[in-house]
């Protein structure tokens, strides 16, 4: 039986995420100002990032005050409640600043610190991904309506499609470059999308065999994390961690240990 508190973050989680899409997708002006910086030119804070979290954490303190918030824009309140909201409120800033449809909206809802409910919504593709813990995760989009997801059959690691990303500071990313060059020929190829929540919920659907990035924060992973491992994928940070800022990890069950141990390996959590 479903916990009725779970049903209730859940229902709030999607009405959020979908009305702060709507917002994204619908308001985006030609003309895209850019409100701040975050840690170099490259990654840059729109007004509309910043209004689309003001929108989620408004909705959130109407229906639930007592509890607790950690967004990406700043948005951050202990609470009462036992239950903290982390948010992103546009992942993938860059993707959205270009005119690219890879961005999303990413809702997650701890209890007692562990995620139990996860949103993701991707206006541009028409897709709401969904889950609880230990109910699953289903997705919704415009053309095929809502079914469950469920990870790809396992690969071998040489028939793996994998994705990632790559941070906004230049010595990081010039490492992260040199990890992917290792691990390409070891791989069916290597993808790079832009959004961690995307990526992470591609997984779950089936469209990837694995992804991995380092330099993740609590809003990039919470709601993604959950999606996949509902799914039936695995994820991890470095060996007998979880998922953090050193190393994120999801993948079929086949693939996750192997790519996992090459990552640690290659030396992907440092620079």
């Amino acid at each position: 039986m479903t916990d009725p508190l779970h049903t209730e973050l859940l229902r709030i989680a999607e009405e959020a995420a979908r009305r702060a899409g709507e917002l994204l997708r619908d308001g985006r002006p030609a003309d895209l100002a850019v409100a701040a910086t975050k840690s170099s030119p490259i990654d840059v804070v729109t007004e509309m990032d910043i209004a689309a979290e003001k929108l989620i954490t408004g909705l959130i303190a109407e229906h639930r005050p007592d509890d607790g918030v950690l967004g990406e824009e700043g948005a951050a309140s202990a609470g009462s409640s036992g239950v903290r909201w982390v948010i992103d409120p546009l992942d993938g800033t860059v993707n959205y600043l270009y005119g690219l449809p890879t961005w999303a909206v990413s809702i997650a809802a701890e209890q007692d610190g562990e995620t139990v409910v996860g949103v993701v919504a991707i206006p541009m593709r028409g897709e709401t991904y969904r889950a609880v813990r230990g109910g699953g995760a289903r997705v919704t989009d415009a053309r095929d309506g809502e079914r469950t997801l469920t990870c790809r059959p396992t690969a071998p690691l040489d028939q793996a499609l994998v994705s990632t990303g790559f941070n906004y500071v230049t010595e990081v990313r010039t490492h992260q470059a040199d990890v992917a060059q290792r691990l390409i020929p070891l791989l069916r190829d290597i993808r790079r999308g832009g959004s961690a929540a995307v990526d992470l919920c591609d997984v779950a659907a089936g469209r990837l065999d694995g992804y991995y990035e380092r330099g993740l924060h609590p809003w990039d992973l919470a709601a993604g994390d959950l999606i996949a491992r509902e799914a039936g994928a695995l994820t991890g940070g470095r060996p007998g961690e979880r998922p953090g800022r050193d190393l994120a990890v999801a993948a079929t069950p086949g693939v996750f240990e192997p790519l996992q141990r090459l990552l640690e390996d290659f030396g992907a959590w440092h620079d």
